[in-house]
């Protein structure tokens, strides 16, 4: 990495990698080779389409949330299968939805029983989601088999609302249940799956098993994912189908950032800078969870420890607390890693904090700016009024 040139470029700024963006997809590809799954890209968590050519040989398509999403991944991955889920379709958007999607995954009984018949008329794969009710994980936010949760069919619901009528138009079934985790949690999914929906599977020509796998981390057991999904494939006669979105992209992204003052506060030494957590690390505040910094270490770890926060007025709007060998000084460049997932989705611009570029670093080792963000990307998102000259 070549950190003279980059710290070059403007802050805030987040710089993607290409090649990191091609180390994924190998791993992805190769398990699709060994296994017959079919791996799509998640684009809630990755939508900047400049990209989308450098994916695509990698990927057997994109996973949606809603119509535009779907119209996205039609419009820039128009080789490759869409898939759209949403937790509740609009009459006034499906007609328009059904000539970019491929699969249709329905959330409720009544919505497949309302628009699955239309949908199927118009030849596209139809799905239902189920909830297996198996919590695998400690992240209450991310959780779709929480209690109450909003999120998928139950076996108690699809016992009183499937009819005969309605299973008749199903192609496969859907769960989404992980957020960062390994093969042994989805084990223990498919055994909850298995348990209640099992007897309807054979029936069925696929199995989407959702995203939240951590397919790319050094960690990841990928040996037994094969074989699960061997497993299932064979055993059930099912095309498998992950939709990741964080393994697409791991490791693939920074926030570039300039420490703008110091300050401190009884034992606190506060670094304040141009990034925020609020408005460009969503997940910081949401999750919540510390991001990695380049050249920084834990609390305590070295000589210097800050707490490192945004110049926004939100009192909450810190990233979170790291030590370094040296003090900070006003006007250093500092690089959050692993922020190509999850950022430029889910930014915005409260307190008018501007957008980050985007840049992405090129497999020939050049830098190019995607996407430049100006005054008028807050202002006309919330009003059309023209400047009066």
């Amino acid at each position: 990495m070549n950190w003279n040139m980059i710290n070059k470029l403007p802050t805030p700024s987040y710089l993607l990698l290409e090649e990191q963006l091609v180390a994924n997809g190998e791993v992805l590809q190769t398990l699709q080779r060994q296994t017959g799954c079919k791996v799509l890209l998640a684009q809630k968590a990755f939508s900047a389409y400049d990209l989308y050519p450098l994916l695509e040989p990698y990927l057997a398509g994109t996973e949606a949330s809603g119509l535009y999403e779907a119209r996205l991944g039609h419009e820039e991955m128009p080789s490759k299968e869409c898939h759209v889920f949403c937790g509740a379709y609009k009459e006034e958007e499906f007609d328009e939805l059904l000539t970019y999607a491929d699969h249709i995954v329905f959330n409720t009984p009544y919505q497949l029983k309302l628009f699955g018949p239309r949908a199927k008329a118009a030849g596209k794969e139809i799905g239902l989601r189920i909830n297996p009710e198996c919590s695998t994980q400690s992240h209450g936010i991310y959780d779709p088999c929480s209690a109450g949760s909003r999120l998928g069919t139950t076996i108690e619901q699809w016992y009183q609302e499937m009819t005969p009528e309605a299973i008749a138009l199903l192609d496969g079934v859907h769960f989404h249940t992980l957020c960062e985790q390994g093969a042994e949690d989805f084990a223990t999914t498919l055994q909850a799956v298995e348990a209640k929906f099992g007897q309807y599977l054979s029936h069925l020509k696929w199995l989407n098993c959702g995203g939240g796998h951590y397919i790319t981390h050094k960690d990841y057991n990928l040996g037994l994912l094969a074989k699960l999904l061997i497993a299932w494939r064979d055993r059930y006669g099912l095309q498998m189908y992950l939709e990741p979105g964080e393994a697409v992209v791991l490791n693939a992204g920074y926030l570039l950032t300039t420490v703008l003052d110091l300050t401190i506060n009884g034992d606190y030494k506060i670094g304040i800078l141009d990034c925020s957590g609020a408005c460009h690390m969503p997940d910081v505040i949401e999750m919540p969870y510390t991001p990695p910094l380049v050249n920084a270490k834990r609390p305590g770890e070295a000589l210097y420890t800050y707490r490192l926060g945004s110049q926004t007025c939100l009192a909450g709007d810190v990233i979170g607390e790291y030590s370094f060998d040296h003090e900070l000084k006003r006007g250093e460049r500092l690089a959050f890693a692993d922020m190509a997932l999850y950022t430029m989705c889910k930014n915005n611009t409260f307190n008018g904090m501007p957008l980050p570029s985007i840049y992405v670093l090129r497999l020939d080792g050049s830098v190019s700016l995607i996407k430049k963000f100006s005054y008028d990307d807050f202002k006309y998102r919330l009003g059309t009024k023209l400047k009066v000259r």
